[in-house]
């Protein structure tokens, strides 16, 4: 049975493969979920880079470190495994595992708009950075907001007062100063 990919709107980027390992065909790959080794949950991946796109079996994988090793079917040779780095692997958001009422992916969360607690729009969230110790939210500025600052919002309880998805907006107890 041959799987058909999924509508390139539809696909989440999980990680990256950077490089080969080994001499058999192997790939690292960094992997953007948490815990890292997730990413080896999903047998099918979709390729992309510049615009190009091609399917992947996922055969095995393992944590190595702070990269994935992964093994994927029909890749054998190291000098062909070393043109894969630089691609994304993607997902459908339909096989992304159903989240807790309070729990959100980074892709639910950009370009909604940042209010603070008195009504003031700081700008939209452009994308998320994972730091060692809290999540931060950059906000961008947009049409209507309160200035042209770019800001970095800590994404942690005391920041972040609400979300909601269906209004598009995130409030945020923060000063307009920082």
């Amino acid at each position: 049975m041959t799987t058909l990919p999924a509508p390139a709107d539809d696909l989440i980027v999980l990680g990256t493969i950077t490089s080969v390992h080994g001499i058999r065909g192997e790939v690292k790959v960094y992997s953007f979920t948490d815990p890292l080794d997730n990413l080896l949950e999903y047998r099918h991946w979709t390729l992309r880079r510049e615009g190009e796109s091609r399917q992947a079996e996922l055969v095995s994988g393992r944590l190595q470190g702070k990269v994935l090793v992964a093994k994927l079917k029909g890749l054998d040779d190291r000098e062909i495994a070393r043109t894969y780095a630089g691609y994304d692997i993607c997902v459908p958001r339909s096989e992304l595992p159903v989240l807790d009422d309070d729990e959100y992916y980074w892709y639910q969360l950009e370009g909604l708009r940042v209010i603070d607690l008195e009504g003031r729009l700081f700008g939209v969230i452009d994308h998320l950075l994972e730091t060692g110790a809290n999540d931060v939210i950059v906000v961008k500025p947009c049409t209507g907001s309160l200035d042209d600052r770019e800001r970095l919002l800590p994404y942690t309880e005391q920041c972040v007062r609400s979300v909601d998805l269906a209004a598009g907006e995130m409030r945020v107890d923060w000063d307009v100063d920082f």
